[in-house]
This record gives structure tokens, C-alpha cells and sequence, in this order.
């Protein structure tokens, strides 16, 4: 199989909703959106388009798309995998997640893709990463992982990120189906409109380093920190 092929399924893979990594039980504070009267149900999809794109250029790509290319980075490297960057990314990217429910459903899907990856892939990188993450010296986001996964894979750095940042806008717009503030054929509109963003954001990233790592959207952030403390909720953030 060319290589090229062979990185175009493992991004397929990884990307793929039904992997067993959690990311289904996520709104991204969504849900917060809508019990709080922001989205009207059916919600104007220049509404939701408008939003996804926020998240994606001001926060996801800046911060989980440049974690992961760092990650990445270290996996693919020369000689062994660069434990030290990949701990530096980690900690950097926990760090800029403000909201105690981001930083907790990040590790908590990046260890489900652990247990899953190494049991599933062959590779000795993510396994040191993986040993790295059980003895708790770096704290295992989902976004660190999967550069280090992907890295050992093959996939080329931009494929990577652009493959996370589709994962992410997939699974914000099927949350905005089941909170019922859109249809099934607007969210697929909406994704198609927000593919020129994700494309940005994924160029963007791709080169940049851990001191780059940051995100910048402040009532997001706000409506994450206001799901933690509802008490009906049914997503996990």
C-alpha cells in the first residue's frame, strides 16, 4: 500500500466517529448554548456556522491543532520519540483549557485513545507516551496523544491536524442534532461552510511550536465553566 493511501485510512480511522475515544458524549459547551436561550430551536444556520468557526479558528485550532502537531513532531522525529516535548505540549495545552470540565474530558478521552491505540497499533512511541501518562507525569489530552499516535503511523503532520479539527467540527454539529437546535442536512451545510476555516486553522498549526499553543474566546470558555454547574445536563461537556 503507498504511504500516501496508508495515511489517508489511518486519518480516516482516527477521525472516525464510531472510534472508541468518548468524543460522542462532548458538546464542546453546546449544550450550554442552548439552555441558555443563545440558539433558538430550529437555530439560523449563519448562527451556527458563524460559532463553529469561532471555535475552530479562536480555540480548538490554536491550541488542541498546535498540541498535536507538536506531539507530532516529537513522534517523528530522529531516534527515539521526544518524551520531553511531547510532556512540554501537554502540560502547555492543559494549561490554556481555563475550565476544569475541558481539561478533565480532554485527559479522559485522550486515555480512552490510549487504551484503545495500544492495544490496537503496533507502536512503541505512543506505548512510552502512554507509560508516561499511567505513572501521571503528564497529563494525557486527547489532542497530544493522537499526534503522538498518528506521528507513529505516518499520517503527514497537516493531514493529522486537519483530520482532528474535522473530528472536532463533526462531532460539534451532530451535538447540535441531538440538542435539537438543527436537522441532520443543516449540519452537514454547516460543516461544508466551515471546511475553508478548518483548512486555515490546520496550516496554521501544523508549523507552529508549544509556546504557540494558546486559545482566546473568552464566552466560550464562559459557557464551558456554566456547564459544570447545571444539573441536568446530557453531554459530559
Amino acid at each position: 500500500m503507498g504511504a500516501d493511501l496508508a495515511g489517508l485510512l489511518a486519518v480516516l480511522q482516527l477521525s472516525d466517529s464510531a472510534f472508541p475515544s468518548g468524543r460522542y458524549t462532548l458538546s464542546h459547551g453546546l449544550e450550554t448554548w442552548a439552555q441558555s436561550g443563545r440558539l433558538t430551536t430550529p437555530s439560523d444556520p449563519a448562527v451556527l456556522t458563524a460559532l463553529l468557526r469561532d471555535h475552530v479558528r479562536l480555540a480548538v485550532g490554536p491550541s488542541d491543532g498546535v498540541a498535536l502537531a507538536c506531539a507530532h513532531r516529537a513522534a517523528t522525529g530522529p531516534g527515539p520519540v521526544d518524551l520531553g516535548l511531547v510532556r512540554r505540549a501537554d502540560e502547555r495545552l492543559s494549561a490554556v483549557k481555563l475550565s476544569r470540565e475541558a481539561r478533565q474530558t480532554s485527559a479522559r478521552t485522550g486515555r480512552a485513545l490510549l487504551r484503545v491505540a495500544t492495544e490496537a497499533f503496533d507502536a512503541e512511541a505512543l506505548s512510552r507516551y502512554a507509560h508516561e501518562v499511567a505513572g501521571k507525569r503528564t497529563p494525557g489530552n486527547h489532542a497530544v496523544a493522537l499526534g503522538v499516535l498518528s506521528g507513529c503511523l505516518g499520517v503527514p503532520r497537516l493531514e493529522s491536524v486537519a483530520g482532528e479539527l474535522f473530528a472536532f467540527a463533526a462531532s460539534w454539529v451532530a451535538a447540535a442534532v441531538r440538542l435539537a437546535v438543527t436537522d441532520h442536512g443543516t449540519a452537514q451545510a454547516v460543516l461544508r461552510r466551515a471546511r475553508r476555516d478548518l483548512g486555515a486553522a490546520a496550516r496554521s498549526a501544523a508549523g507552529r511550536d508549544v509556546a504557540d499553543i494558546r486559545s482566546c474566546a473568552p464566552l466560550l470558555d464562559i459557557m464551558t465553566m456554566r456547564h459544570e454547574e447545571t444539573e441536568l445536563r446530557l453531554f459530559a461537556s
